[in-house]
């Protein structure tokens, strides 16, 4: 058996210490009832065959035993250097079919508390917030009205908001609470001191990276470390008081319910128990949400319009009466010739999406999503000023432990004035630079894929047309398609599992200093390839294909195959459709994995994690707490949460002009995204660490980018692929009702392909009978570039407007802010006696004073 410090096995009542002797807790404490567990640390081995020997020792794989045997060194070393830093420690034992599973519970006295606050700059309460504000304006503006708020929910046990300041020890009496040691520091703060030491203390040589729970848990020494949930998140009763409640329960019952979809979420309490950042992302995904409503309805309300115009739509009357009147050209080499009367149902269909109603929405969608982002900025800076991550990126967030481990040499932080590691900008940039090679190669290999879809499409149109079913003829193009996106979605999954590993170890590889520095690096590698992965087929459809196609007898060909035309019902309407499949499709396929998937990993980890008192037959909830949680699934971050909606919400602007029910489905599925994401957080993943943010990260940044691509893809759409400039051109030059529009757009194939194949056919394009553009393409094509240009300035000038006139921080935060530093200068001055005489002018103290 390993052996352990001397304080790491401790008794129970007066019970003896005895190596390997199994000691009993109560909830969250140590066996004495008092020591407050902090953090776990969790391994798995063998069971023990002879005395002093287990399996592992046995076996003949001689470098398995030697791995078993470096790991255990490594546990011991990096266990002593704990207790060296003041940690306590307790050790127990449980069992399962197959290992044993060892925990040790950590906790952190009040003077290591107190050390590591101080140079952590955690902040601490001074004074409470008067006047605490409500956080909803929809909220604040009912109540005035004197209307019931439908969203609004009692939740138990709200946090206190304060006014706080960076802890200082030799000031403890000036700050809130200062005379109850077990609950002055947060439960969160205490696990970010736990996990600032696991995260920095060594087990080895520091110069290669031998430092730090994370590299521990990279190479299997210890299988989990986890702060503590406050307990089980079921209700043991119904009937139980909000007051006995525990936090998790709060969570559970009042957030992570289906039931409570249509309520205001409860950050504070979120905040309070899991961090900051995750508190912030909940606070975006539920503020996007909610802004989604109108843009939802507006789209709703377009597509309704469409479906009233589609009936009443003249060009739409005439293909439908046509007959055969139009004999179209062959859409591939071996495709028969067809009557554009076939096409009816198709050209209905998108006549929902292509009508003038869509050129509204794209400016309000263009518009809504400038507002959407500042008005999150004013959100943003609320939230991080009341949760006091102000200046957090700048001035407290301290550097990375494996950048610390791994750095060169050290230098002055020009902010701090304190020496810290130091890993040269030119050598950052040279490793920035070879990174990026690698990540043009993998977005090179992404064309590959998008080029061998539309290869695919081709092909298989070029199969269906020839299989002689005259049903599936007609449907060829929809067909290939339809198959063609499919197959791009399975692609795309595919590659971004690849890549995101491969995103991973370059990020570390360029050694970033501080983590958030090192998220924003991985979500920009990441991100661009899945911008390029998920928006490279549409992208394709909306702006090049059917643009290179060629005419009747001169088609153009990609590698020795015709380029690939648009389908008979038009360009827009497969847009449509790819966007369906891709955006749909995946929402699907998320909120599947999201349910199907914790639960199977759940199930697939607990089988044989039975422990010895279920089998004796005693009841589960006998189970300590760091069992039940040591089950539960790791925390992986909020990458792919973020990733998710981002990409969701770029399908929702760069490409609304062919889908305005984009933003009723993306709303559809956030209500769902949020209740499921709770219930992970509260129910599936074990607590994670909090961490602190000033922000959403370089996701913001983003966003913004995607909204001016929003602006501009949306002109394009317009101008070139919507058939809304050609209808308004015919309506102005020869007739307003549109009589005879289909005959205006439809061109007659060359004389030389006539006398060649001895057939006359149309086809869609403004060309002369020779194949030259015609006056009208250039007339057309001139009013195109022209509404792109007035498009894009008018839109820009509104966004500047609304990005003038909303400023970024609330005159009431700026207010609190000089207030707080107001406060936390008094409180932490050097001269006691000035505060003596603030105090004796304000009768009200600045906190509570210890005796």
């Amino acid at each position: 058996m390993e052996k352990y410090p001397s304080t790491f096995l401790r008794s129970h009542s007066g019970m003896r210490k005895t190596p390997g002797h199994i000691v009993k807790s109560t909830a969250n404490f140590f066996s004495d009832e008092q020591t407050r567990i902090d953090f776990i640390l969790a391994w798995e081995s063998d069971y023990p065959s002879v005395e002093g020997q287990s399996e592992e020792d046995e076996t003949p794989n001689s470098k398995h035993r030697r791995s078993t045997k470096m790991h255990r060194v490594w546990r011991e070393r990096f266990l002593n250097k704990l207790q060296s830093k003041g940690l306590k420690m307790e050790k127990h034992v449980a069992q399962n079919a197959k290992k044993l599973v060892h925990f040790v519970l950590l906790s952190a006295p009040w003077s290591v508390l107190c050390y590591y606050a101080e140079d952590l700059r955690l902040r601490v309460p001074l004074q409470v917030v008067p006047n605490q504000d409500v956080m909803n304006w929809s909220h604040r503006i009912l109540m005035k009205l004197g209307i019931p708020n439908l969203l609004h929910d009692d939740v138990p046990d709200l946090p206190v908001d304060y006014y706080t300041c960076h802890f200082k020890a030799n000031k403890l009496p000036w700050f809130l609470g200062s005379d109850h040691h077990e609950t002055f520091f947060s439960s969160t703060q205490r696990h970010r001191i736990l996990y600032e030491i696991l995260a920095t203390t060594s087990y080895g040589n520091s110069n290669t990276g031998e430092v730090g729970i994370e590299r521990l848990l990279s190479e299997e020494v210890f299988t989990a470390a986890f702060p503590l949930n406050d307990g089980p998140y079921k209700l043991p009763s119904e009937e139980m008081d909000p007051p006995q409640l525990n936090q998790r329960q709060i969570l559970f019952h009042y957030w992570a319910q289906w039931s409570k979809w249509k309520k205001y979420q409860p950050l504070d309490h979120i905040r309070r128990y899991f961090g900051e950042k995750i508190a912030l992302y909940f606070a975006w995904l539920g503020f996007y949400t909610g802004w989604l409503f109108p843009a939802a309805v507006v789209g709703t309300l377009v597509f309704i319009i469409g479906i009233f115009m589609m009936f009443d739509d003249i060009p739409t009357q005439e293909i439908c009466n046509s007959g055969g009147k139009y004999q179209m050209c062959p859409l591939c080499k071996v495709c028969p010739y067809w009557n554009l009367s076939s096409i009816c149902p198709m050209f209905q269909v998108g006549r929902l999406f292509d009508h003038g109603g869509t050129v509204f929405f794209s400016i309000f969608m263009s518009l809504w999503a400038v507002t959407f982002l500042e008005y999150w900025k004013r959100k943003n800076a609320t939230l991080t000023y009341r949760w006091d991550c102000s200046d957090f990126e700048d001035i407290e967030e301290r550097p990375r432990p494996e950048f610390t481990a791994m750095a060169p040499m050290t230098t002055q932080n020009p902010i701090t004035g304190e020496d810290e590691p130091y890993f040269p900008k030119r050598n950052r940039l040279k490793r920035i630079v070879a990174g990026s090679m690698i990540i043009i190669m993998m977005i090179s290999l992404v064309v590959i894929f998008l080029i061998s879809i539309i290869l695919y499409r081709a092909i298989i149109a070029v199969v269906v047309s020839t299989s002689g079913n005259f049903h599936v003829v007609a449907s060829a193009s929809r067909i290939a398609s339809l198959t063609g996106s499919v197959v791009n979605l399975i692609f795309i999954l595919i590659l971004s599992k690849i890549y995101f590993s491969l995103a991973h170890f370059l990020t570390k590889w360029e050694m970033h200093r501080t983590q958030t520095m090192f998220e924003d690096a991985f979500t920009f590698k990441v991100f661009v390839f899945e911008f390029v992965n998920f928006y490279s087929s549409p992208i394709y459809i909306a702006f090049f294909k059917g643009r290179f196609v060629g005419y009747p007898g001169h088609y153009k060909k990609l590698l020795g195959i015709r380029n690939e035309d648009c389908g008979a019902g038009g360009c827009l309407i497969e847009l449509a459709q790819e966007l369906l499949v891709i955006m749909v499709g995946k929402q699907i396929i998320n909120n599947v994995q999201e349910i199907l998937i914790p639960k199977l990993k759940s199930w697939w980890n607990n089988r044989g994690n039975i422990s010895q008192r279920n089998k004796k037959g005693q009841d589960q909830i006998m189970k300590p707490i760091w069992e039940s949680d040591y089950e539960l699934l790791p925390y992986e971050g909020l990458f792919n949460e973020y990733l998710e909606m981002v990409l969701q919400f770029g399908f929702i602007t760069i490409f609304v002009a062919a889908c305005p029910l984009a933003p009723l489905f993306a709303l559809l599925n956030n209500w769902v995204e949020i209740r499921l994401d709770a219930q992970k957080f509260v129910c599936e993943y074990r607590r994670p660490v909090a961490e602190r943010a000033q922000g959403i990260g370089i996701w913001f940044n983003i966003l913004e980018v995607i909204t001016h691509l929003a602006v501009i893809s949306n002109a394009f759409l317009i101008a070139f692929t919507s058939d809304f400039l050609p209808r308004l051109y015919y309506q102005y030059t020869h007739s307003s009702n549109l009589q005879g529009y289909i005959d205006f757009n439809l061109a007659y194939a060359p004389k030389s392909y006539v006398s060649e194949y001895n057939v006359t056919c149309r086809y869609r394009a403004y060309r002369e009978q020779s194949g030259r553009y015609s006056l009208t393409y250039w007339n057309l094509l001139a009013i195109q570039l022209g509404f792109i240009i007035v498009f894009e300035h008018v839109v820009f000038f509104i966004a500047r407007m609304i990005d003038m006139m909303v400023p970024d921080i609330p005159e009431v935060v700026e207010i609190k802010v000089k207030r707080e530093h107001y406060l936390a200068k008094q409180a932490l001055a050097e001269n006691k006696a000035l505060i003596e005489v603030i105090d004796v002018r304000k009768p009200t103290p600045l906190a509570e004073k210890a005796p």
